[in-house]
């Protein structure tokens, strides 16, 4: 983070969208990142943000972003912005996110549209930062000189992930994972769900869900090569089934998981929770400013963890899980939770940018 009291200037794309206004509320106080421009579509460009937006969030929308003028989601229109987070519909973040990369700008993107392209780093923040080292090869691919482009993962295997990759340093590579999630309904966007659809409901299909959870773990999981140039999936032999549901909760989604290991004896349900609990993750390390103090917070109780109680632990940037346990069909099982608009969201764009400065990727 700077030394100076100089700021890094943040432009939003999206920003009238739901997780447009989540980046918003977690940036209002952030004391190195400043919302200086705001884009959307051309039908609110040109309009005050305040009346341009229908604002969702809990807290009051910041002062600082009340009058700013809507921007066309175009390079030009950014220039001085330093960091670009993107909470655009994957309908347009595809053309609108490459556009900001051929300018050269770093662009944080919440959107699925380059998660699987072999040059951009599919970084969950608390999992593999290390792979944002593969951007000086990007930048020779496209001829930039300062731009890159970063994408976070689907929500739910975002908080997957976490719980994973502690496990796996531990005790080697994994042979399945089964996992049933239990959804809010804010990660369907706004409108999203009707009532009548959601309220005393569950919905068991999410569309094209279950295949971001069965492949991203691949990437993020998987390591990148000594010459960093590309990404090696885990091996094809680990094995991931996911099942999506929809649920009446507002944030935070819920997952059931199921864990064979590939060397026994497998660890036991203590030795899983100790693992868990001890983790530290790259942010922690650098200190960036919105890190968690914990990235796992492990519950012993019977009936934890709840979206109600623990969606908001390490600030909505941290996954909680309970009910270790083992498992009589696979070896050990366990309920986790991660609140899908922060740390699935939104607040693993902002880590992901914090990580790109403290390893200097981004300079003022």
């Amino acid at each position: 983070m700077p030394a100076t009291n100089q700021k890094y200037k943040i432009g939003i794309l999206g920003a009238t969208g739901t997780v447009g206004q989540r980046f918003i509320t977690l940036l209002a106080n952030h004391p190195h990142f400043e919302v200086a421009r705001v884009g959307a579509s051309t039908r609110s460009a040109g309009k005050v943000y305040k009346d341009a937006v229908a604002w969702k969030m809990a807290s009051a929308m910041p002062d600082r972003v009340k009058d700013l003028v809507v921007l066309e989601c175009s390079p030009e229109k950014f220039q001085g912005c330093h960091i670009i987070f993107s909470g655009l519909d994957s309908e347009y973040a595809g053309e609108i996110e490459m556009k900001f990369l051929k300018a050269d700008f770093a662009v944080f993107s919440n959107a699925k549209n380059y998660r699987q392209d072999p040059s951009v780093p599919l970084v969950v923040p608390l999992v593999n930062a290390d792979h944002l080292n593969l951007i000086p090869h990007q930048r020779k691919i496209h001829g930039l000189n300062k731009g890159f482009l970063v994408t976070n993962a689907n929500c739910s295997t975002t908080g997957l992930v976490v719980a994973l990759k502690p496990l796996m340093d531990a005790y080697g590579p994994l042979d399945q994972v089964i996992v049933h999630t239990m959804q809010a309904i804010s990660g369907a966007g706004y409108p999203g769900c009707s009532a009548l659809d959601i309220l005393d409901n569950v919905v068991p299909y999410i569309s094209g869900e279950e295949e971001k959870m069965e492949w991203e773990p691949l990437k993020i999981l998987g390591s990148i090569t000594k010459d960093l140039t590309s990404f090696e999936l885990v091996p094809s032999t680990t094995r991931i089934s996911a099942t999506c549901n929809r649920v009446p909760v507002i944030d935070g989604h819920t997952m059931c998981v199921q864990v064979k290991f590939r060397r026994h004896p497998a660890p036991s349900p203590k030795d899983v929770e100790a693992i868990l609990a001890a983790y530290t993750s790259a942010p922690q390390k650098l200190a960036c400013t919105t890190s968690p103090e914990k990235a796992i917070y492990v519950s012993t109780e019977c009936d934890r963890p709840q979206p109600k109680l623990d969606r908001d632990n390490g600030n909505g940037n941290a996954i909680t899980v309970g009910r270790v346990r083992e498992c009589p069909v696979l070896d050990i099982k366990f309920t986790l939770l991660v609140h899908n608009t922060i740390l699935g969201a939104a607040g693993s764009g902002i880590l992901n940018a914090e990580i790109a400065v403290a390893k200097g990727l981004i300079s003022l």
